[in-house]
């Protein structure tokens, strides 16, 4: 059941990224690898076991260190999106960490 709870954290997480994506017409490929990032990264929350006392704070840490090597990969090209998508890593980040808390997935 937690597989499939944190699957669907996931599923919810990916949604939330691409849809701003899709409407800025951004490219399929970047779509796809947003989605399957928040896709997985809440498994990888998860699993870890940081920060026993600030709970809350595990989530955007984990979720910003997995995106530094896709956000320094970006900037090359493109200047405004490496502070979107740090943004966007912390917020959905920390949302899954609080999520998977109450939820006892953590």
């Amino acid at each position: 059941m937690s597989f499939l709870l944190t699957l669907l954290i996931g599923i919810v997480a990916g949604v939330i990224d691409v849809l701003p994506m899709i409407k800025m017409k951004i490219d399929k490929y970047s779509i796809a690898s947003a989605f399957v990032y928040y896709l997985i990264v809440p498994f990888v929350i998860f699993s870890i076991d940081w920060f026993a006392n600030l709970w809350w704070l595990r989530g955007g840490v984990v979720s910003v260190l997995m995106a530094i090597p896709v956000i320094i990969l970006v900037a090359k090209e493109d200047k405004k999106s490496p502070i979107a998508m740090t943004v966007m890593s912390i917020i959905l980040g920390s949302i899954i960490g609080v999520v998977g808390h109450f939820l006892n997935l953590m």
